[in-house]
């Protein structure tokens, strides 16, 4: 390694890993322990997560996120942006319904937060509002009555 070159710390590996849609790189970001927790899951080590990142991908192929802020202290990152990508693929919803491709297009929030250890993800905490997706996929929700 160079004097003066700063090699990119593991977030920043995993953002560039999944917006190349580079599943080796993803998983080389996590530890053998990962855990990654969102609102449709939880996934336990590289292997799980990896299933978790290939099916976003395969229902939104074009899928890329923008980081617009990034706080960090110590072992913990957290990151707030927003994914944007067009439903070409089919996708996995609530109550284990897959939905069809809808061509529709979808931008929305997030916010992801991740524990490091050894230079490794250790947990990664994935925080988006489903019903802004789903809106945006024509999903509608037909309220449940006692």
């Amino acid at each position: 390694m160079r004097r003066g070159l700063v090699m990119p710390d593991v977030v920043d590996r995993l953002l560039d890993a999944v917006n190349a849609h580079d599943m080796e790189a993803v998983a080389r970001c996590y530890s053998a322990q990962a855990v990654m927790i969102g609102p449709e899951l939880q996934a336990d080590g590289p292997e799980e997560i990896r299933s978790y990142h290939d099916h976003v991908w395969e229902g939104f192929p074009d899928i890329r996120m923008t980081v617009w802020e990034r706080l960090e202290q110590n072992d913990t990152v957290v990151l707030e942006g927003a994914f944007t990508g067009t439903h070409e693929g089919r996708f996995l919803i609530s109550e284990g319904r897959l939905l069809e491709p809808t061509g529709n297009v979808v931008n929305f929030r997030f916010c992801w937060l991740f524990t490091k250890e050894n230079d490794l993800i250790s947990a990664h905490r994935a925080y988006h509002d489903q019903a802004e997706i789903y809106h945006q996929l024509g999903i509608r929700f037909v309220p449940v009555t006692a």
